[in-house]
């Protein structure tokens, strides 16, 4: 045997092992191109990051991935504000408000002086409604309406047996005719038992 021979089988060997090493990292994924996939920079435009403050990414990357945002909707007003009043019950407050200082006589629905069912009665009629002509028999028409949701125009009945009404105005306030005596004025709705309320 040449005493060359062992060098050629050891480098024989190391080439072997190099080109056996080469093909096993050829397999294996890179460990570079993990890293850029994994980057918020990298990621498709409509991924998400997940908990990453917008403080937290260098600014190139928070130029490269725009903040996501939750789409909003305006409605109109008109669909949000469920507090406002009729077009009726609002004409009949102007009605009715327009009789302040007008005079209290029983069993009168105007147009000079009032009872307080008459004020109610008159205010409606002038903008087409017809409502029964005493407090309690008003007391049980259109749709009750609790107190925390009063709009304007709603009827607003004092006493029991109910005995009073007014037309709500806004404010913890009604416009009504109250007593023989006393004008038609605006009360505050907490200085009479209030019994209930309607809305027509």
């Amino acid at each position: 045997m040449s005493k060359h021979m062992p060098a050629l089988a050891t480098r024989f060997a190391i080439t072997a092992t190099a080109a056996a090493a080469a093909a096993l990292v050829g397999v294996l994924p890179n460990a570079t191109d993990t890293a850029v996939r994994s980057t918020p920079e990298a990621a498709a435009p409509d991924a998400a990051v997940p908990d990453a403050a917008p403080e937290a990414l260098a600014p190139e990357a928070a130029r490269a991935t725009p903040a996501r945002t939750t789409p909003t909707v305006d409605l109109p007003v008109r669909h949000v504000a469920l507090s406002a009043p009729s077009r009726a019950g609002s004409a009949a407050v102007s009605h009715a408000m327009s009789k302040l200082g007008a005079p209290y006589r029983w069993g009168a629905a105007g147009p000079s002086a009032f009872d307080c069912s008459g004020l109610v009665t008159w205010a409606y009629k002038k903008v087409g409604i017809s409502l029964p002509r005493t407090s309690r028999a008003m007391s049980r028409v259109g749709t009750p309406v609790a107190k925390s949701a009063l709009r304007p125009g709603d009827l607003v009945f004092f006493y029991t047996p109910v005995s009073h009404v007014g037309i709500y105005i806004g404010g913890g306030k009604v416009v009504n005719a109250s007593q023989p005596g006393t004008p038609v004025k605006v009360s505050n709705i907490s200085g009479m038992p209030f019994n209930s309320a309607r809305r027509v």
